[in-house]
């Protein structure tokens, strides 16, 4: 075989892309080692419920529906009906599906010389403990299909006299794990033991094992939280133990929008695609060759002495700007104003529960991972524009949360509780803008309360509780009793299964009781195409409407 060691190449390819002593020569004849990554796992691997008609409506992964001529793809996918390239293909969406490798790809590709190839095994519906069983492989036989298919595809590429190495594997997997008892207790055991297996039977002992959380946005993030969140202790406990294995974090990115009440099971078209961004990420980090971190405040815009009013913005899915594109800006009156870096503003985030965080205070600008804002840049601006008082914006969200998260006491998956985080990282913007000499006014925590929660029942029915647990607690540990709470909803899921809650007159009733929390029911979007998330005019229009709001409270 004329593949390169794991462990040698890994080492000597990192020293050729970060180093600028290297020979041409050397480097010439390193790039020309073809880079194999493997893709395996269930139905998030495979692309269920996604469509390449719909990548147009994604700026950042325009033209992803169009072959990839240059990266080498073999793939078996499906179970009863399986898939098959039957050798190496140019890469391209598969049967109407859209995975991650397209967007691991053309980033990868973007960012290094060398070519690469990607290999995909996977299958919806499948397990660890059964199907992807090393030892005793069951039901549709995954394990022995994924050698089979790696092997022959090596063998292609020795045939043709191509130099490769395998570079890593990408697994995302564990769902179905969830509904056996037996295969949920093991599964950090059952994955501990399949990375092995693989090396072993591979001849890849250096093999890089890059794993993908399970998302904790779908409907099984809701009501099956304990056993996602059981499944997700399992994968951190194998990868711990394991040096040549990464956690890849992937709650955060977008899930399709189901019928009815509108919750999924799938990442779809534009989860897939920031999916397949997460892994590209993570190998490239590896490789030292992570994104540019972002750039602090060169001057500090707040005269020294003066007294700053902080604004917090708190929230899930619209507050973090799921659907909102920087590509779209351009065509929004006063968005191209809105995609420069306001200088005048300090802003400070924590995004997708801690994702994304910034090094330090930077100009208030859109910020968000795969080219997305929130509404605190048009917040921002108008509260500018209408306020002689110099401010600071500080935001944290996650959009694979729920409102239970927020809570103090959380849930039984405590590892997704976010309360502690969130008073940190409010205390420790106060803290730092002390330090600079300021005194600080908190003039409000501005929170959207979560769109999932309205379309699961007993989340719709204990929404109001929740907020309010949220609030008290937040004011008690602050230790600011008058805390002006902004509690933002937006028009709730409208489906049979939940009308009978009315969780906006819940919300309401919680926030009259209470003389510093002010409840904003947000009406008047521009028309929305899907039900609970908000595109790029909505959130535009949504940063206003809250900073006037906030406004005629002050």
């Amino acid at each position: 075989m004329k593949s390169v060691h794991p462990g040698f190449g890994g080492l000597l390819l990192h020293v050729l892309l970060t180093s600028v002593f290297v020979s041409p020569s050397f480097g010439d004849l390193e790039a020309e080692v073809t880079r194999v990554f493997v893709f395996a796992g269930q139905s998030n691997m495979v692309g269920s419920d996604s469509n390449p008609a719909d990548i147009e409506h994604f700026p950042p992964f325009a033209g992803l529906d169009a072959p990839q001529s240059k990266v080498r793809f073999s793939y078996v996918i499906g179970r009863e009906t399986q898939s098959r390239s039957d050798g190496w293909v140019g890469l391209q969406p598969v049967n109407g599906v859209v995975g991650p490798e397209l967007s691991f790809a053309r980033k990868v590709s973007d960012r290094t010389r060398a070519p690469i190839a990607i290999i995909k095994c996977a299958a919806g519906g499948t397990h660890l403990g059964g199907d992807w069983n090393p030892d005793e492989p069951s039901g549709f036989e995954m394990y022995p299909l994924l050698l089979e298919t790696v092997r022959s595809s090596l063998a292609e590429l020795d045939a043709k006299g191509v130099r490769y190495r395998l570079e890593g594997l990408m697994w995302h997997q564990g769902e179905n794990d969830m509904f056996d008892d037996g295969y949920m207790a093991a599964y950090g055991d059952n994955l501990a033991n399949f990375l092995k297996c693989l090396r072993r039977d591979l001849e890849a002992p250096e093999l890089r094992a890059y794993i993908g959380e399970l998302c904790t946005k779908t409907v099984w993030g809701m009501d099956l939280r304990t056993s996602m969140a059981a499944i997700a202790r399992g994968q951190r406990a194998a990868i711990q133990a394991d040096p040549l294995a990464e956690y890849v974090r992937t709650s955060h990115v977008a899930v399709e929008i189901g019928g009815g009440a509108g919750l999924h099971y799938h990442y779809g078209t534009l989860g897939q695609l920031e999916h397949g961004v997460n892994y590209a990420d993570a190998y490239l980090a590896h490789l030292g060759l992570g994104d540019e971190p972002s750039k602090p405040l060169k001057r500090w815009p707040i005269g020294k002495g003066k007294a700053v009013d902080l604004y917090v913005l708190a929230g899930h899915r619209n507050m973090e700007g799921e659907r909102a594109f920087v590509q779209e800006l351009a065509t929004l009156k006063g968005g191209k104003q809105l995609a420069k870096a306001n200088t005048k503003i300090p802003y400070r985030y924590s995004i997708g529960g801690g994702a994304q965080v910034s090094d330090a205070w930077e100009a208030l600008a859109p910020a968000g991972p795969y080219d997305t804002f929130g509404p605190e840049v048009s917040f921002g601006a108008t509260l500018a524009r209408r306020s002689r008082k110099p401010i600071a914006i500080a935001k944290f969200t996650h959009s694979g949360s729920q409102i239970v998260d927020w809570t103090p006491e959380g849930s039984d998956a405590k590892e997704r509780n976010l309360y502690p985080d969130f008073l940190a990282f409010v205390q420790a913007s106060i803290a730092d803008l002390e330090q600079r000499g300021h005194a600080v006014h908190l003039a409000g925590i501005v929170y959207h309360v979560g769109e999932n929660d309205m379309s699961y029942p007993p989340f719709r029915e204990q929404a109001a509780a929740r907020v309010a647990a949220f609030v008290q607690q937040s004011r008690q540990d602050l230790e600011l009793p008058e805390l002006k709470w902004f509690v933002s909803q937006q028009p709730p899921t409208d489906h049979e299964s939940v009308n009978g809650i009315d969780v906006i007159a819940d919300v309401a009733s919680m926030a009259a009781a209470d003389e510093h929390c002010i409840h904003l029911v947000v009406s008047d979007l521009p028309d929305q195409d899907k039900a609970l998330v908000i595109d790029t005019s909505g959130v535009v229009w949504l940063g206003r409407w809250l900073a006037e709001q906030v406004l005629e409270q002050d």
